[in-house]
Order: C-alpha cells, then sequence, then structure tokens
C-alpha cells in the first residue's frame, strides 16, 4: 500500500479516483490516518449523485458514519493499479537487496524510481509521469 503522502501527491496532481470494488482509502483528516477501508459491495459501496459521488457506510457498526463525499476520502491505490495508470510508459521492476527499483519511459528517456516498498516506488514513477503531464 503506498504512504499517505504519496497518496496526497497524486491527488494534487489530477489523478481521480473512480471508486470500485477492493479499492483502499482512508479518510483524508489527521485523526483517521491509521483507519483503512476497502470499498466492498457488502459493507462501503460508491453511490453516485449529481452533487457527486458518496461512499455509504453500510451497516458496519463500528463506525458512526452513514456516508463520506469522495473528495473526503484519500485513494491508495495498489500495485497493480497504479502499474495500470503507468500503461506503456512501464518497463520494469526490479527488486534489489533493499529496494525496488521501478523502470518508465516516457517522452523517450528512460529513468529509474526506487523505494523499499515497491507500491511507493510505482508511485513515484506515476507522480513524475503526472507532472510531465501538466
Amino acid at each position: 500500500m503506498i504512504s499517505t503522502e504519496l497518496a496526497r501527491a497524486l491527488r494534487a496532481t489530477g489523478l481521480r479516483w473512480r471508486p470500485r470494488s477492493g479499492d483502499r482509502f482512508q479518510l483524508d483528516e489527521p485523526e483517521f490516518e491509521a483507519d483503512v477501508f476497502t470499498v466492498s459491495e457488502m459493507t462501503i459501496e460508491p453511490h453516485e449523485y449529481a452533487t457527486g459521488v458518496v461512499l455509504a457506510f453500510n451497516g458496519t457498526t463500528e463506525w458512526a458514519l452513514d456516508s463520506v463525499a469522495l473528495e473526503d476520502a484519500l485513494w491508495l491505490p495498489s500495485e497493480d493499479q497504479l502499474r495500470e495508470l503507468l500503461r506503456g510508459s512501464f518497463r520494469s521492476l526490479t527488486r534489489r537487496a533493499d529496494t525496488h527499483e521501478v523502470e518508465i519511459e516516457f517522452s523517450g528517456e528512460r529513468v529509474v524510481f526506487d523505494h523499499p516498498e515497491p507500491a511507493d516506488a510505482y508511485a513515484l514513477a506515476l507522480l513524475q509521469v503526472l507532472r510531465r503531464i501538466r
């Protein structure tokens, strides 16, 4: 799972989330940073309204929440979702002794991003791609 800081940076560059079952997220408030939720058809479902998307908490007794606006949730994309978002720019993931390296090719240039966590290495690469697009 990517770090909260990288998830915020990705959102700030314009990455948009369309919730689907299995997606993980946090409430974007410091007091909830340790809590990670999973979109699930049984417990947390996205509902689209004219005013926006709402994540409905269905029958979760441990939470006093009925729903949360999508903009108040912070998406924590998985490794495979990040790799999918990199699309054709992704070249490889290599595990080293204490780090993971993600290599991408963008505008004819090959660049490597490393991090101890593979999901964070993917997130760093995607962040660079999004920043160059902007």
